[in-house]
């Protein structure tokens, strides 16, 4: 099999939903495409409440292995999946582009991160057949 899809997670900052959306397509899509986050006015830490969340369902220590990167530190992708930051969102180049319009859970407390980790769930798997299937 050749070299694996490179899917960029973006959003302003890095720190909640982009990170989520990383650890959590590593995990499930790992196989598949390789994931990647970043933003442009990126935060000193990743968002605890993002950290304990993908913790909490996946078993995932977010600091081991990601934290908040700029544009410019992650590698060419070929696709590119905005969170829901709309006209302030991030672009980069790349053959397709999505928006998965996720409210921002800053703040929202622990129900609002899970619900928010299982949409990217879904979405992710999603992400996953259909590149699977050649369908972008």
């Amino acid at each position: 099999m050749g070299k694996l899809p490179r899917v960029a997670f973006i959003c302003t900052h890095n720190a909640c939903r982009s990170q989520m959306a990383e650890a959590i397509a590593v995990h499930l899509a790992g196989d598949v495409f390789e994931s990647f986050s970043a933003g442009t006015e990126i935060k000193d830490s990743i968002d605890g409440d993002a950290k304990g969340a993908v913790k909490r369902l996946y078993g995932i220590d977010i600091d081991e292995s990601q934290r908040p990167k700029t544009l410019a530190e992650i590698p060419p992708v070929d696709i590119v999946v905005t969170m829901g930051c709309g006209v302030r969102c991030p672009s980069l180049p790349c053959s397709h582009r999505e928006d998965w319009n996720l409210d921002d859970p800053t703040g929202k407390g622990e129900e609002v991160f899970t619900a928010v980790a299982e949409s990217i769930h879904e979405k992710v798997l999603d992400l996953k057949t259909r590149i699977s299937k050649g369908g972008l």
